[in-house]
């Protein structure tokens, strides 16, 4: 028996059909699933109101071009994704701004730090290590820093970014795995174990030890 949400035609809410006659409801259920976590994946890279913009746009592009989508290629959230990767990119000069005005706060947060109380000082260390964090991600090319943030701030497993990106699984394992090296060569102040809490167990910055 198919589910209330299934579609005619559906493998199932992750990989659903939607070449039918009327998309509303299947486009209408991946909203609904997809749109939230996409805007604050979003508004991370390129601030709130780029990433509602961005939004809108991805679901109209993924509306436009439903018959490219196929559910035996992946799943519809790694398709999403995808097309919002690509917008994304016409993004880049904002993003890199960003993130290098975000690291230029490093000395002056270590600055503030000395002199004042545990507490005061705990939170200035944290957004010392966000700023670091920052001026190692404005380092990384275009490519690497989509790979990384769709694994650590995205949440998509390595699979699925490499469904999002259209590039073989084994790519994307290697990118990470150079990622990594870059960073511990590059931003130490980010692969200690001071930020322990910001790095995965391969090392790799934002989603944490599972």
């Amino acid at each position: 028996m198919k589910k209330d949400h299934e579609q005619p035609g559906s493998r199932g809410p992750d990989r659903p059909d939607l070449d039918g006659p009327d998309p509303a409801p299947v486009f209408g259920m991946l909203f609904d699933a997809h749109a939230a976590p996409l805007q604050r994946y979003l508004a991370r890279r390129v601030g709130v109101e780029t990433a509602h913009d961005l939004v809108a746009e991805t679901f109209l592009v993924a509306l436009r071009r439903r018959e490219t989508y196929r559910p035996e290629a992946g799943t519809a959230r790694a398709w999403l994704y995808g097309i919002a990767t690509n917008l994304l990119r016409h993004h880049v000069r904002t993003e890199t701004r960003a993130l290098n005005a975000t690291a230029r706060l490093a000395a002056a947060e270590r600055s503030v730090s000395a002199g004042h109380d545990g507490r005061v000082a705990e939170r200035v260390d944290a957004q010392l290590r966000a700023a670091q964090l920052a001026g190692a991600l404005a380092g990384l090319s275009v490519a690497d820093r989509d790979t990384l943030l769709l694994v650590s701030w995205a949440g998509l497993e390595p699979g699925e970014v490499a469904e999002a990106l259209g590039i073989p699984a084994g790519t994307v394992r290697s990118r990470l795995h150079r990622i990594r090296r870059w960073l511990r060569a590059n931003a130490p102040e980010v692969t200690t174990q001071s930020t322990k809490d910001d790095l995965n167990e391969e090392g790799i910055p934002g989603r944490g030890r599972r």
